[in-house]
């Protein structure tokens, strides 16, 4: 999840992925071991930069797309850009189905006001999605868009929406330097990694009290930009004898492997995405590491679970997304015949601010903006308030346990 990267610099692989590893014939394939467990991604605490523990607010009543079932409109649309095929298209399915939901259920509410989700494929690759973005701002009926949902495509797309006047509230790209472009049209639906990197980082000298983490990137915007606010917070903590790069699309992680052994550190830290995460993961079980292994929202997908199988087992992922809770999760699970992933919750939440906005009359791209740009209310995910920046007033990280 999130920041996201360049098409070779981020991938939320949602193929099947045969894991060639160091063990050789001898590594089980993933889906081997997944069927072996009935592993799950549970959550665990809620936590601040400082990595400690920040309690949910009790009894808070998210928005509902629905609203009061009297608001007209003309015809009107609204955009997602993100992968939705491909090999990372989990994540990105993930956003689609939770905005549609919200289009649908107020639609169904709404008979004088029926609001269409036009889609674009992005395949999470910058080029492709610059292609993309001239489609969804040449629509006329569309007047907002969540996302797009990866760092490389938004920070390649963000100028085209902002000279357009569109709306862009991405549900998952994290990079912190989105938010420094000086765009008026980007709103970033969840924390940053300059958020994201420290709590994670706390969390493991605070609560887990580590006296080593290897800290491993994928060499991605994303993995990059993660793992130096996770160093930069660990200080010492973070081994010098074990700061590793390895590579988007790499499968053989042998010599990262060797280097963490001889480290032998109480956790790693690796910080990219999971169809990496879980051939990762296996080699160093294969290869006898004990220690934990920690990754970030780009792992935090069921996807790792079934890749990695036995192997993810007590893996803790942190995540500016917030769990899927009370009737969202019901809903999404009935419709969609799967619970929500990664950051379902968060395109749930953009798609009914926007459906909010042009129920309460801004059916324009200035209007629309306005309202986003004002917009205080509750979410299923967290409480949605932006800065001039496009950044959430209030930023905390989900931990989460393979189990």
């Amino acid at each position: 999840m999130r920041g996201r990267a360049t098409r070779s610099a981020f991938a939320l692989s949602s193929a099947a992925l045969l894991v060639m590893g160091i063990a050789g014939c001898n590594q089980s394939k993933p889906e081997e071991g997944a069927a072996q467990s009935d592993l799950k991604i549970v959550e665990q605490v809620q936590i601040d930069q400082n990595g400690a523990e920040v309690k949910p607010e009790a009894g808070a009543v998210p928005a509902n797309p629905a609203g009061d079932g009297k608001a007209t409109c003309p015809p009107l649309s609204l955009a997602m850009a993100g992968a939705l095929t491909g090999p990372d298209a989990a994540l990105g399915i993930n956003i689609k189905n939770g905005v549609q939901l919200a289009i649908d259920q107020h639609n169904a509410a709404n008979a004088g006001c029926q609001v269409q989700l036009k889609t674009f494929d992005t395949e999470g690759d910058p080029q492709k999605a610059t292609q993309v973005a001239p489609q969804i701002v040449d629509d006329a009926f569309t007047i907002g868009l969540v996302g797009p949902a990866f760092s490389g495509e938004t920070k390649a797309t963000g100028q085209v929406f902002d000279q357009a006047g569109l709306v862009a509230a991405t549900a998952s790209a994290t990079n912190v330097t989105l938010s420094e472009n000086g765009w008026k049209t980007f709103f970033r639906g969840l924390a940053n990694d300059g958020v994201q990197g420290p709590s994670v980082a706390n969390y493991l000298k605070n609560n887990l009290g580590n006296k080593k983490v290897c800290v491993v990137d994928d060499s991605t915007d994303y993995g990059l930009g993660l793992a130096q606010a996770v160093r930069e917070t660990l200080g010492p903590v973070a081994d010098s004898a074990c700061n590793i790069s390895v590579k988007k699309g790499d499968k053989d992680f042998s010599a990262a492997v060797n280097q963490v052994k001889g480290a032998s550190p109480d956790s790693v830290f690796y910080s990219g995405y999971y169809a990496e995460a879980a051939p990762f993961v296996q080699q160093l079980r294969d290869g006898g590491y004990t220690g934990k292994f920690v990754s970030a929202d780009g792992t935090k997908d069921p996807e790792f679970v079934k890749q990695a199988g036995e192997a993810s087992k007590d893996a803790l992922l942190s995540c500016p997304c917030g769990p899927a809770t009370g009737d969202f999760a019901k809903q999404y699970t009935e419709k969609f015949g799967q619970e929500p992933g990664t950051y379902s919750t968060e395109g749930y939440d953009l798609g009914t601010i926007m459906l909010k906005g042009i129920d309460a009359g801004k059916i324009t791209r200035p209007d629309l903006l306005d309202w986003v740009k004002n917009y205080q209310g509750q979410g299923v995910a967290r409480k949605y308030q932006w800065t001039d920046t496009g950044e959430l007033t209030t930023t905390l990280i989900w931990m989460y346990k393979v189990q």
